[in-house]
């Protein structure tokens, strides 16, 4: 090694250029809670249910999203031979509905794949919880997470008893 080597002035020099260029570069720190990143169209977030404009559950228990999900975060308990009074035989409505978001990938095949539109993707990247059973969402939290979306196929709509629409 020459002199010029073995003093490792080359090296400290170039160490204190970065750190200059750093020093002047815009700041990208951003005050979190207060402020939040921009997403992209399309980014998946956390899966929610949606009710119709009427207040009912629009999944009917089909199951689909239980079969598609790659790491099985999603549980589907269908309700069974009980008929409710009010819908008749025509709606299903699932007796539980769980997410595991500690085994969910976000990869919105569940969105993908439900034919009643009744499961939807957050725009949100900030889920934290104290603990693993927290983590856990059941049918509650997930329509507490998605609220009302205006049902675009209006198909319980009869013009035969317009007590159903």
């Amino acid at each position: 090694m020459t002199l010029w080597e073995r003093l490792y002035l080359p090296t400290i020099i170039g160490g204190f250029a970065v750190s200059i260029k750093h020093f002047f570069r815009k700041k990208i720190t951003m005050r979190y809670p207060e402020e939040k990143w921009t997403l992209p169209p399309g980014y998946r977030g956390i899966p929610y249910l949606v009710k119709d404009q009427h207040g009912r559950v629009k999944c009917v228990s089909c199951q689909l999203c239980e079969f598609i999900c790659p790491p099985k975060a999603i549980k589907v308990t269908p309700p069974g031979p009980v008929d409710n009074p009010q819908v008749g035989s025509v709606e299903k409505q699932p007796r539980e509905f769980e997410i595991n978001m500690t085994r969910c990938i976000f990869c919105g095949y569940c969105q993908e794949v439900c034919p009643e539109e009744a499961i939807f993707l957050m725009d949100d990247y900030s889920m934290c919880k104290h603990s693993r059973e927290e983590m856990i969402l059941n049918m509650e939290k997930l329509l507490e997470l998605g609220g009302v979306r205006e049902d675009r196929l209006m198909k319980w709509k009869n013009k035969h008893n317009p007590q159903r629409s």
